[in-house]
Protein backbone atom coordinates (compact mmCIF):
# COMPACT_ATOMS: atom_id res chain seq x y z
CA UNK A 1 0.00 0.00 0.00
CA UNK A 2 1.69 3.24 -1.26
CA UNK A 3 1.85 6.29 1.72
CA UNK A 4 1.36 9.85 0.86
CA UNK A 5 3.66 12.37 0.65
CA UNK A 6 3.27 15.52 2.77
CA UNK A 7 6.36 16.86 1.99
CA UNK A 8 7.89 17.50 -1.13
CA UNK A 9 10.82 19.39 -3.08
CA UNK A 10 11.79 18.64 -6.34
CA UNK A 11 15.42 20.35 -7.20
CA UNK A 12 15.13 23.23 -4.79
CA UNK A 13 17.61 26.15 -5.44
CA UNK A 14 18.64 29.05 -3.31
CA UNK A 15 20.58 31.95 -2.66
CA UNK A 16 22.10 34.47 -0.76
CA UNK A 17 23.37 37.29 -2.43
CA UNK A 18 24.84 35.35 -5.20
CA UNK A 19 25.93 32.67 -3.00
CA UNK A 20 23.59 28.79 -3.24
CA UNK A 21 23.30 27.50 0.15
CA UNK A 22 20.31 24.82 -1.38
CA UNK A 23 21.67 23.37 -4.64
CA UNK A 24 18.97 21.65 -6.42
CA UNK A 25 17.60 19.47 -3.28
CA UNK A 26 15.16 16.47 -3.28
CA UNK A 27 13.55 15.48 0.12
CA UNK A 28 10.14 14.10 0.70
CA UNK A 29 8.66 13.60 3.77
CA UNK A 30 5.83 10.55 3.86
CA UNK A 31 2.51 11.15 5.38
CA UNK A 32 3.51 10.04 9.32
CA UNK A 33 7.14 10.22 9.34
CA UNK A 34 9.45 10.81 11.72
CA UNK A 35 11.77 12.39 9.81
CA UNK A 36 15.11 14.18 10.69
CA UNK A 37 17.70 16.19 8.50
CA UNK A 38 21.62 15.54 9.54
CA UNK A 39 23.98 17.90 8.20
CA UNK A 40 27.44 19.99 9.54
CA UNK A 41 26.73 23.70 9.61
CA UNK A 42 26.33 25.83 6.50
CA UNK A 43 24.95 22.57 5.17
CA UNK A 44 21.58 24.78 3.82
CA UNK A 45 19.45 22.72 6.69
CA UNK A 46 17.80 26.30 8.06
CA UNK A 47 17.54 27.59 5.08
CA UNK A 48 15.72 24.25 3.77
CA UNK A 49 13.35 25.12 6.61
CA UNK A 50 12.50 28.73 5.62
CA UNK A 51 11.87 27.26 2.65
CA UNK A 52 9.47 25.04 3.73
CA UNK A 53 7.50 27.38 6.02
CA UNK A 54 7.29 29.86 3.46
CA UNK A 55 9.56 32.08 4.91
CA UNK A 56 11.86 32.37 1.65
CA UNK A 57 11.06 31.39 -1.79
CA UNK A 58 13.24 29.20 -3.67
CA UNK A 59 15.29 30.44 -6.20
CA UNK A 60 14.21 27.42 -8.66
CA UNK A 61 12.89 23.99 -8.17
CA UNK A 62 9.60 23.28 -6.46
CA UNK A 63 7.76 22.78 -3.00
CA UNK A 64 4.61 20.95 -2.31
CA UNK A 65 2.74 21.14 1.19
CA UNK A 66 0.25 17.94 1.64
CA UNK A 67 0.05 17.99 -2.18
CA UNK A 68 -0.60 21.64 -2.92
CA UNK A 69 2.25 24.07 -4.96
CA UNK A 70 3.67 26.19 -1.11
CA UNK A 71 3.50 29.31 -3.48
CA UNK A 72 0.15 28.68 -4.31
CA UNK A 73 -0.98 28.66 0.12
CA UNK A 74 -1.48 31.88 1.87
CA UNK A 75 0.40 32.34 5.10
CA UNK A 76 -2.64 31.44 6.94
CA UNK A 77 -3.04 28.45 5.38
CA UNK A 78 0.29 27.11 5.65
CA UNK A 79 0.50 27.90 9.30
CA UNK A 80 -2.85 25.66 9.47
CA UNK A 81 -0.68 22.29 7.88
CA UNK A 82 2.74 23.19 9.28
CA UNK A 83 4.05 24.39 12.45
CA UNK A 84 7.77 25.68 13.03
CA UNK A 85 9.68 25.72 15.87
CA UNK A 86 12.89 28.10 14.84
CA UNK A 87 16.42 27.81 15.98
CA UNK A 88 16.92 30.46 18.60
CA UNK A 89 13.25 31.93 19.08
CA UNK A 90 13.51 35.12 21.11
CA UNK A 91 10.96 37.40 21.96
CA UNK A 92 11.09 41.08 21.58
CA UNK A 93 7.83 42.18 24.01
CA UNK A 94 7.11 40.77 27.75
CA UNK A 95 4.25 38.54 26.62
CA UNK A 96 3.49 35.56 29.41
CA UNK A 97 4.49 32.30 28.60
CA UNK A 98 0.56 31.77 28.18
CA UNK A 99 0.15 34.88 25.76
CA UNK A 100 2.93 33.36 23.39
CA UNK A 101 0.84 29.82 23.99
CA UNK A 102 -1.80 31.28 22.53
CA UNK A 103 -0.25 33.28 19.74
CA UNK A 104 -0.39 29.33 18.01
CA UNK A 105 -3.62 29.77 17.77
CA UNK A 106 -4.02 33.06 15.49
CA UNK A 107 -4.41 30.51 12.48
CA UNK A 108 -7.78 29.64 13.07
CA UNK A 109 -9.29 33.04 14.26
CA UNK A 110 -10.98 35.21 12.07
CA UNK A 111 -9.28 38.62 11.87
CA UNK A 112 -10.06 40.68 14.65
CA UNK A 113 -11.09 37.63 16.92
CA UNK A 114 -9.99 36.57 20.31
CA UNK A 115 -9.18 33.52 21.40
CA UNK A 116 -12.04 31.83 23.09
CA UNK A 117 -12.33 29.18 25.95
CA UNK A 118 -11.84 26.58 23.53
CA UNK A 119 -8.41 28.47 22.39
CA UNK A 120 -7.38 28.67 26.05
CA UNK A 121 -8.09 24.91 26.30
CA UNK A 122 -6.12 23.90 23.35
CA UNK A 123 -2.96 26.46 24.76
CA UNK A 124 -3.25 24.45 27.98
CA UNK A 125 -3.36 21.28 26.96
CA UNK A 126 -0.18 21.94 25.17
CA UNK A 127 1.58 23.57 27.78
CA UNK A 128 0.84 20.34 29.93
CA UNK A 129 2.16 17.85 27.43
CA UNK A 130 5.48 19.97 26.97
CA UNK A 131 5.48 21.03 30.88
CA UNK A 132 4.92 23.93 31.21
CA UNK A 133 1.63 25.08 32.47
CA UNK A 134 3.08 25.91 35.75
CA UNK A 135 5.11 28.32 33.99
CA UNK A 136 2.26 29.84 32.01
CA UNK A 137 2.22 33.52 34.09
CA UNK A 138 6.07 33.91 33.82
CA UNK A 139 6.89 36.75 31.49
CA UNK A 140 9.11 34.78 28.45
CA UNK A 141 12.91 36.98 29.02
CA UNK A 142 12.46 35.61 32.89
CA UNK A 143 12.16 31.91 31.24
CA UNK A 144 15.44 29.79 31.21
CA UNK A 145 16.56 28.94 27.40
CA UNK A 146 15.62 25.50 28.03
CA UNK A 147 12.14 26.87 29.61
CA UNK A 148 11.38 29.23 26.81
CA UNK A 149 12.18 26.45 24.06
CA UNK A 150 9.84 24.49 25.49
CA UNK A 151 7.39 27.03 25.52
CA UNK A 152 7.58 27.70 21.96
CA UNK A 153 7.24 24.07 21.09
CA UNK A 154 3.98 24.05 22.87
CA UNK A 155 2.45 27.44 21.07
CA UNK A 156 3.82 25.03 17.65
CA UNK A 157 1.44 22.54 18.84
CA UNK A 158 -1.23 24.80 19.85
CA UNK A 159 -1.71 25.37 16.13
CA UNK A 160 -3.04 21.83 15.82
CA UNK A 161 -0.95 21.51 12.42
CA UNK A 162 -0.71 18.29 10.34
CA UNK A 163 3.29 18.50 10.25
CA UNK A 164 5.68 20.04 12.95
CA UNK A 165 9.37 21.40 11.49
CA UNK A 166 11.65 21.81 14.28
CA UNK A 167 14.91 23.41 13.46
CA UNK A 168 17.47 22.27 16.64
CA UNK A 169 14.84 21.70 19.22
CA UNK A 170 16.89 20.10 21.99
CA UNK A 171 19.52 22.77 21.45
CA UNK A 172 19.07 24.39 25.49
CA UNK A 173 17.69 21.38 27.18
CA UNK A 174 19.31 19.51 29.26
CA UNK A 175 19.70 15.67 29.02
CA UNK A 176 16.58 15.39 30.49
CA UNK A 177 14.22 17.63 28.92
CA UNK A 178 15.83 16.47 25.65
CA UNK A 179 14.49 12.78 25.99
CA UNK A 180 11.31 14.25 27.42
CA UNK A 181 10.93 16.42 24.20
CA UNK A 182 12.13 13.41 21.66
CA UNK A 183 9.68 10.76 23.78
CA UNK A 184 6.71 13.46 23.25
CA UNK A 185 7.53 14.01 19.77
CA UNK A 186 7.49 10.27 19.26
CA UNK A 187 4.23 9.79 20.95
CA UNK A 188 2.53 12.70 19.00
CA UNK A 189 3.87 10.86 15.72
CA UNK A 190 2.94 7.14 16.53
CA UNK A 191 -0.24 7.34 18.28
CA UNK A 192 -1.39 11.11 17.23
CA UNK A 193 -0.73 11.40 13.23
CA UNK A 194 1.80 14.14 13.43
CA UNK A 195 4.15 14.08 10.84
CA UNK A 196 7.51 15.52 12.18
CA UNK A 197 10.47 16.92 9.98
CA UNK A 198 13.65 18.02 12.52
CA UNK A 199 16.90 19.37 12.03
CA UNK A 200 19.59 18.17 14.79
CA UNK A 201 22.96 17.75 15.01
CA UNK A 202 22.30 15.37 18.19
CA UNK A 203 23.46 12.28 16.07
CA UNK A 204 22.68 10.21 18.59
CA UNK A 205 19.29 11.35 19.35
CA UNK A 206 18.57 11.06 16.01
CA UNK A 207 19.56 7.73 15.97
CA UNK A 208 16.97 6.68 18.61
CA UNK A 209 14.21 8.62 17.95
CA UNK A 210 14.36 8.98 13.56
CA UNK A 211 12.76 6.27 11.48
CA UNK A 212 14.18 8.09 8.72
CA UNK A 213 17.02 10.43 8.18
CA UNK A 214 18.50 12.61 5.36
CA UNK A 215 21.67 13.63 5.54
CA UNK A 216 22.83 17.02 3.78
CA UNK A 217 26.12 18.06 1.91
CA UNK A 218 26.60 21.21 0.68
CA UNK A 219 23.20 21.75 -0.08
CA UNK A 220 22.10 18.63 -1.79
CA UNK A 221 20.79 15.28 -0.26
CA UNK A 222 23.91 13.19 0.63
CA UNK A 223 22.08 10.38 1.85
CA UNK A 224 18.27 9.14 2.88
CA UNK A 225 17.22 6.66 4.63
CA UNK A 226 17.45 4.47 7.82
CA UNK A 227 19.49 5.30 10.58
CA UNK A 228 21.27 2.07 9.80
CA UNK A 229 21.48 2.69 6.39
CA UNK A 230 22.60 6.34 6.65
CA UNK A 231 24.73 6.26 9.58
CA UNK A 232 27.55 4.69 8.92
CA UNK A 233 31.20 5.63 9.36
CA UNK A 234 32.19 6.68 5.93
CA UNK A 235 29.22 9.05 5.67
CA UNK A 236 29.83 10.86 8.96
CA UNK A 237 33.50 10.80 8.03
CA UNK A 238 32.90 12.07 4.32
CA UNK A 239 30.14 14.63 5.30
CA UNK A 240 31.18 16.07 8.63
CA UNK A 241 34.83 15.17 8.16
CA UNK A 242 35.01 12.97 11.88
CA UNK A 243 36.19 9.76 12.28
CA UNK A 244 33.49 7.22 14.46
CA UNK A 245 32.89 3.98 15.71
CA UNK A 246 29.00 2.94 15.24
CA UNK A 247 28.03 0.31 17.02
CA UNK A 248 24.66 -1.15 18.01
CA UNK A 249 23.17 -1.30 21.72
CA UNK A 250 20.76 -2.44 22.56
CA UNK A 251 19.12 -2.68 19.16
CA UNK A 252 19.75 1.27 18.81
CA UNK A 253 22.94 2.93 16.80
CA UNK A 254 25.63 4.85 19.20
CA UNK A 255 28.06 6.79 17.80
CA UNK A 256 31.15 7.81 19.31
CA UNK A 257 34.03 9.98 17.60
CA UNK A 258 37.32 9.02 17.73
CA UNK A 259 39.42 11.69 15.29
CA UNK A 260 37.99 14.72 13.66
CA UNK A 261 39.67 15.27 9.79
CA UNK A 262 42.93 16.68 9.38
Amino acid sequence: MSRTTDIRVEKARFSYSGVEIIRGIDLEVEHGAFHCLLGPNGSGKTTLVKLLSGVLKPTSGRIKLFGEPLESLAPRKIARKIAVVPQGSHVAFPFTALEIVLMGRAPHLGGLSLEGKEDTAIAREAMEMTGTWDLRDRVMDQLSGGEAQRVIVARALAQQPQALLLDEPTVFLDIKHQIELMSLLTDLNKTGGLTILAVSHDLNLVAVYAGRITLIRNGISYAEGSPGQVLTRENIMEVFGAKVDVLEINGKLRIFPTEVKK
